[in-house]
């Protein structure tokens, strides 16, 4: 049997698309073992997927959410966030690298976490970008402008990595050089969504969202006692934003006001610290941690951060969009639902007040028609492609010599 290591650091929505992947390569006959913050070692293991901890014990969400807090400014808050990531990247690079020994193959996420570790094994890696901007657009002739931003790129996504591969002796790289792997490159994201750019090298492959139905769950009774008993109620579903270092009553306050002012009932995740001593109204409720494949099917539309994972899910589950982005990521899959008409403008958090609320949810509410069926054509178009069944299909042609991209 064949085995594989990947590994991811980050909040829920950065470790659940390779929770589904490593689900999906089991059932394929793999040995697949997925290393990240000892916290989500529950969340892993219940997903019947081999654990391996990895990092210090900590609260990544709580960590997420004051780094959040401190930088408003989302250029700064996302390169906060890349530099604690990192450091903990570079210091757990021993406990990495343990865990790739005996490996026939490591996937390396989007964290990079395992190339460096690979490499100085001798084992053979693939890469997944979720932030297909880092992609180098090698096919395309290069104007000095074109080279001298790719190598501000390059330089900047180089830097980290070049303190792990010194530990192992292996050359330093330069802006000029790859980081993501010349095997194979996995895009977890749609041709619906986006297409395959023409002066990407073939290995980098669009292979369409990685998910899972939860088609058994069911929540608690009093959450499906509410949803019985009115209109269908908006998301709020911000994420790691609703994740608090403090309590964030001010923030919760704009869109409880909004959801009153605008007459809308409201299912409330997130915000628990605050949500302790506050008094929702009978028309919204709060829920913990539930799955957006059910969640996103119970609502009108859905207010949410834009992360990879809720942006995904919202066009895998056809429902119309409200983007809050934060970070610069976040903004960047705000603008693609914007683009293909499934969600408003986005409204950036560090804008975020009750009557722009407001008036992203009368945008809504008077071209919803067209938002909801641009959704669910979209929807159908995106479960069709089968994307992890496509990306066990390119992992398996790697493993058994059979891919046709350069080889390392």
């Amino acid at each position: 049997m064949k085995k594989l290591a990947m590994f991811t650091m980050g909040t829920r929505g950065d470790v659940q698309p390779y929770i589904f992947l490593a689900r999906a390569l089991n059932k394929a006959g793999y040995d697949v073992v997925l290393g990240s913050h000892p916290c989500w070692k529950e969340l892993i293991e219940k997903s019947n997927v081999n654990f391996i901890p990895i990092g210090p014990d900590i609260d990544i969400e709580k960590e997420a959410a004051y780094i959040r807090g401190k930088y408003s400014n989302p250029a700064l808050s996302m390169l906060k966030t890349m530099s604690f990531v990192f450091r903990i990247i570079r210091n757990s690079t021993k406990e990495v690298y343990e865990a790739c020994k005996g490996k026939d193959l490591i996937i390396v996420t989007h964290t990079r976490m395992g190339a460096a570790e690979a490499e100085a094994l001798g084992i053979p890696a693939v890469s997944v970008t979720l932030q297909t901007e880092m992609i180098p657009q090698k096919l395309k002739p290069q104007a000095w402008l074109d080279k001298l931003t790719g190598n501000i790129i390059g330089g900047f996504a180089s830097k980290p990595y070049n303190k792990i591969r010194k530990v192992y002796g292996l050359h330093k790289l330069t802006p000029s050089d790859e980081i993501i792997s010349k095997k194979l490159n996995l895009i977890p994201i749609s041709r619906y969504v986006m297409e395959q750019n023409p002066y990407w090298e073939k290995q980098h492959v669009l292979t369409g969202y990685w998910y899972e139905d939860e088609p058994d769950y069911r929540p608690d009774d009093k959450l499906i006692k509410f949803l019985e008993n009115g209109d269908k109620p908006i998301i709020l579903a911000l994420g790691a934003m609703s994740f608090e270092a403090e309590s964030e009553k001010e923030k919760l306050d704009m869109f409880v006001n909004a959801f009153k002012r605008t007459g809308y009932r409201a299912v409330i995740q997130g915000f628990q610290k605050t949500l302790i001593n506050y008094s929702l109204p009978d028309t919204m409720i709060s829920c913990g941690s539930v799955p957006h494949s059910w969640l996103f099917k119970q609502g009108c539309f859905v207010i949410h951060h834009c992360g990879f994972g809720t942006a995904a899910s919202a066009l895998i589950y056809g429902i119309p969009s409200i983007p809050v982005p934060h970070v610069l990521d976040q903004m960047g899959f705000a603008k693609q639902l914007y683009d293909i008409n499934v969600a408003v403008k986005p409204l950036p958090a560090k804008k975020l007040s009750e009557e722009k609320i407001i008036d992203a949810i009368e945008e809504m509410k008077m071209t919803y028609e067209e938002r909801k069926q641009k959704a669910e054509e979209i929807s159908i178009k995106v479960r069709s492609e089968n994307g992890l069944e496509k990306a066990v299909g390119l992992l398996s042609d790697v493993l058994n010599n059979k891919s046709d991209f350069t080889a390392d």
